[in-house]
């Protein structure tokens, strides 16, 4: 069948996952369960019945590399961290969600996590890895415009920063062979993020 392991059929079909989870709606609980669901559960079992295996999404623990790499990032984002606390649009914005005490608070930022890791599966996992295996740089970008346009309608400096982010992650993940370090570096980061907007 022409069609099954085609990366390219797999990535313009898996584009009409992003528009489910754009629009979808309701509380932060029901927007992380879309997210799982739209971004990871459906577009992994369209990528298996291709014929793909986990290891080539991206899916799987992966090399050490990623991880230490991952940590090396995050001590370097600390001090941007620091930085975008001094935007005004940017902690107004954060934590995106209302929160009734410290227990309230970490529930939904596991739920930020849960949509993390779905967006980091999709992005820098089911439609990065089998791009890149024909060519890296293609799947880099593939991932990357979608990804940053997503980003559209939160404060302005998200988008060109998301982007050069994408690429970051995206070749993150590839040096680790797994999502998985570019999810822990986004989400801990997304945490340290609100926990300073929050505690400054």
């Amino acid at each position: 069948m022409r069609f099954r392991r085609n990366p390219y059929v797999l990535y313009v079909i898996s584009l009409p996952f992003i528009l489910a989870v754009r629009y979808s709606d309701g509380g932060i609980f029901r927007w992380a369960g879309y997210n799982f669901l739209f971004y990871f559960v459906a577009p992994l079992l369209l990528a298996r019945a291709m014929g793909f295996e986990r290891n080539e999404l991206g899916v799987g623990i992966g090399k050490r590399t990623g991880y230490m790499w991952a940590l090396v990032l995050f001590i370097l984002t600390v001090p941007l961290s620091l930085y975008g606390t001094t935007i005004p649009a940017m902690k107004e914005y954060y934590p995106i969600f209302e929160y009734s005490g410290w227990g309230d608070f970490v529930l939904k930022e596991l739920a930020i996590g849960l949509i993390m890791f779905s967006h980091e599966a999709f992005y820098r996992g089911i439609i990065l890895f089998p791009l890149a295996r024909k060519n890296e740089w293609l799947g880099i970008l593939a991932q990357d415009v979608p990804y940053a346009l997503v980003h559209i309608g939160k404060p302005g400096i998200e988008v060109p920063y998301s982007f050069v982010a994408g690429i970051i992650f995206a070749k993150l993940d590839l040096k680790g062979e797994s999502f998985v370090p570019s999810f822990l570096l986004h989400w801990l980061g997304s945490v340290l993020f609100d926990l300073l907007c929050v505690l400054l």
